[in-house]
């Protein structure tokens, strides 16, 4: 049984940072993050496929950067210039085949795989 264990999520003011970290207990062709805040629909984040193939919303383009370990089966996403709407819990996803990036997650549920979720607040 595939598990993805996620950490890093906390209370930051406005305008800080954080990291994200999800490992995987095997290996995954992409993965990715998710959000959803109460009362919300689950909203993509980012993925990373094989071969640094990456994707963001654009809600979060230009201030988040998801990376990878592959030797590590771990995703990274570093969380920059942080806004309280950005507050929520986010989910790591992962998909053993392949996909592109840009598709992996963002269409119907095609995750394999998911997080249990961790919270990131982010105080105004």
């Amino acid at each position: 049984q595939v598990q993805l264990v996620e950490s890093g999520g906390g209370l930051v003011q406005a305008g800080g940072s954080l990291r994200l970290s999800c490992t995987a207990s095997g290996r995954m062709y992409a993965m990715g993050w998710f959000r959803q805040t109460p009362g919300k629909e689950r909203e993509f984040v980012a993925t990373i496929a094989k071969g640094d193939d990456l994707y963001y919303a654009d809600s979060v383009k230009g201030r988040f950067t998801i990376s990878r370990d592959n030797a590590k089966n771990t995703v990274l996403l570093q969380m920059n210039s942080l806004k309280p709407e950005d507050t929520a819990v986010y989910f790591c996803v992962a998909r053993v085949n392949y996909c592109s990036a840009y598709s992996c997650f963002r269409f119907g549920n095609n995750a394999d795989y998911w997080g249990q979720g961790t919270q990131v607040t982010v105080s105004s």
